[in-house]
């Protein structure tokens, strides 16, 4: 089966829904962002469908946001995007 980044745009919808609604994000546009989920969801995909046997799981991430399709009993992945939320005030750590 081959994964086309065009049928995970509802989740895709979403997330940039919820970017543009509740994210601050001082280094992202939201058009920005919505290139950012486009170019991840291509790298999920091809770890999604180049993982090893045994692995149920293909990620790809950002500073910001993390990609996750899931095996599942449809045909069709899980989707789930995250975002990595942070702070310009977080004491780095060493």
């Amino acid at each position: 089966m081959t994964l086309q980044v065009e049928e995970f745009q509802e989740e895709i919808a979403a997330a940039t829904r919820h970017y543009e609604k509740f994210i601050v994000c001082i280094e992202k546009t939201p058009e920005d962002f919505q290139k950012s989920l486009q170019s991840l969801m291509t790298k999920a995909i091809s770890a999604f469908e180049s993982r090893a046997p045994g692995l149920r799981h293909g990620i790809a991430l950002d500073r910001h946001v993390t990609i996750m399709l899931s095996e599942h009993e449809n045909a069709r992945p899980l989707c789930g995007i995250y975002f990595n939320l942070s702070s310009p005030y977080r004491k780095k750590t060493a």
